[in-house]
């Protein structure tokens, strides 16, 4: 997995820029997304009564590190434009995205 892998889930230079090139902020701001996603999945199902603000704070987070995509999902789903499987399906392609980002960085630590 690397480069090659990603799919443009995640705007990656947005969030490089954002850090002002800090490698170890990127990772760190991935990981802590990586850790919350865990914590956001089991809330996206309709039957659960706090679905709505798990969307509401999935949208915020992704459009904070690049995954615009994802981020308007969520926005679309908090209109009842659109689905949670279209919310968990982006969610899927932002975390591979920065899997394999996150890839690519141990790659290129391990010839420097």
């Amino acid at each position: 997995m690397a480069r090659r892998d990603i799919s443009g889930a995640v705007d990656f230079a947005y969030l490089e820029g954002f850090a002002a090139g800090d490698s170890g902020v990127v990772a760190e701001v991935l990981a802590l997304f990586r850790e919350q996603a865990a914590m956001w999945t089991p809330l996206l199902d309709p039957a659960h009564p706090g679905w709505q603000d798990a969307v509401h704070t999935v949208k915020g987070a992704a459009r904070g590190v690049g995954a615009v995509a994802l981020g308007d999902v969520c926005e679309q789903a908090e209109a009842g434009e659109a689905g949670l499987d279209a919310v968990r399906t982006a969610l899927d392609a932002a975390l591979m995205d920065i899997a394999a980002y996150t890839h690519e960085q141990m790659l290129k630590s391990l010839k420097g």
